[in-house]
């Protein structure tokens, strides 16, 4: 398969035009967003969604996610990730497959639905993992494109997938809240440098590779600007697969946890990757033939054994 976005691969960085569309649906009366909304995501590549989820429904997500975090050693060890130089959990991941809670979340027409429409297409979970940032000790996510590394170490083909933060704490501006560059996700930036072997067994604790350069970065936020949407547990924070992102090092007391879900199309199966001899392990993106999610509709508790 052709590389439409070659990374990696030179010693200095370049800015190429995004060759897909942002939005790949017509919008209609029953689209699950409004025109705005899909206009604003097609735009910014980023949309916050607010009381997407009753509060019981968030109160059931927060135990959820309570405990998953209590009890890492019930969970397939290698989906389990530490901050650096720490025992903290930084990130649970492959959680869909893990927690019959965080599959009906994934599944969910307030979710699932919108992910349909702005993809054009039947959709999967390409990875789901649940972000912890702890008090005082929770690290940075550094600035990145997740379509880069997608595309490079898990091959992606084309940039039709789209993330869904779903937040289980309050995030507020002190905390290390999601910081995206609005308008980023309209040109492809490269990165440089060779992708180690194995490189996700560090990237997932700290990424040093496939992040991009400060020069390319400034110029970014400069033209556009960074936002960092806050917002209480329940709202929800979707953004295009290729906008840049990152957020900062939490040292509040008040931590921050979000259910993170990656919805790929259909249509957008993985391949070889690009960029790497050995693609990412399963738990980190899905590979073989997609399982097409089925919208559920109701209360999230309804078909989750208590």
């Amino acid at each position: 398969m052709k590389d439409l976005y070659p990374s990696r691969h030179t010693q200095v960085a370049e800015f190429s035009p995004r060759l897909d569309p942002v939005v790949h649906s017509d919008w209609s009366e029953d689209a699950p967003i409004t025109r705005s909304q899909a206009e604003q995501f097609d735009r910014d590549g980023y949309l916050v969604l607010e009381d997407m989820f009753s509060d019981a429904e968030v109160a059931f997500l927060q135990r959820e996610g309570g405990a998953l975090l209590a009890n890492p050693d019930a969970l397939e060890a290698e989906t389990v990730v530490t901050e650096p130089g720490s025992k903290e959990v930084r990130s649970i991941f492959c959680i869909h497959a893990q927690s019959l809670a965080i599959e009906r979340l994934a599944a969910d027409v307030r979710l699932s639905g919108v992910a349909r429409f702005l993809l054009g297409d039947d959709v999967y979970m390409h990875q789901s993992r649940l972000n912890y940032k702890p008090g005082f000790q929770g690290k940075e996510f550094y600035w990145h494109s997740d379509f880069e590394t997608w595309h490079v170490e898990d091959g992606m083909p084309r940039m039709r997938a789209l993330s869904m933060s779903v937040l289980l704490a309050e995030n507020t501006p002190h905390n290390g809240p999601l910081m995206l560059i609005p308008g980023s996700h309209r040109q492809f930036l490269t990165c440089v440098g060779e992708t180690p072997h194995d490189h996700y067994r560090q990237s997932l604790k700290k990424q040093e590779y496939g992040v991009p350069d400060e020069d390319s970065l400034a110029e970014l936020a400069h033209k556009f600007g960074i936002v960092a949407p806050t917002g209480k547990p329940g709202s929800v924070v979707i953004f295009d697969c290729n906008i840049m992102h990152g957020s900062n090092g939490n040292i509040t007391p008040f931590p921050r946890a979000n259910a993170f879900l990656v919805y790929n199309a259909v249509s957008n199966r993985l391949t070889a990757p690009f960029g790497v001899d050995t693609p990412r392990p399963a738990f980190i993106a899905a590979r073989g033939e997609p399982k097409a999610i089925t919208p559920v509709t109701g209360p999230l508790m309804a078909q989750v054994p208590a």
